[in-house]
């Protein structure tokens, strides 16, 4: 974890659940936009994805395992749980987001649309 990870206190959802913000990397190029989300003790079915209009949400709930008789003296990670949410530009295609989750890293791949792309046009000679 990041220590640039802030606390997000989010009043607008139903429960006002306090959140952790992960960090989150966003490389762009000429065909659209690739983000790292660091999300540390995250299983793949704890994390939940949701691109609706033109919001992305990224939600996850840590799950750390620790024996019964072991206690905890020392946490870095104080709340269970990750969100961050995205507005994205109506250059980029939502509904082609693709995403790959391995060792507590998300990866989100978003084309732009067809529109947006880059395109070489022909100059003809007469």
């Amino acid at each position: 974890m990041s220590d640039n990870t802030a606390i997000n206190k989010d009043t607008k959802t139903p429960a006002a659940v306090a959140a952790l913000v992960p960090p989150v990397d966003v490389i762009e190029d000429a065909n659209g936009i690739t983000l790292y989300a660091d999300l540390p003790g995250v299983p793949k079915d704890k994390l939940s994805l949701h691109v609706e209009a033109d919001t992305l949400t990224i939600e996850g709930e840590v799950s750390l395992d620790v024996a019964a008789d072991v206690e905890s003296t020392h946490a870095e990670v104080s709340l269970p749980r990750y969100r961050r949410v995205f507005s994205l530009s109506k250059e980029l295609d939502s509904e082609k987001v693709a995403a790959e989750f391995s060792n507590g890293v998300l990866k989100l791949r978003i084309p732009k649309a067809e529109h947006a792309q880059p395109r070489r046009i022909e100059v003809r000679v007469e």
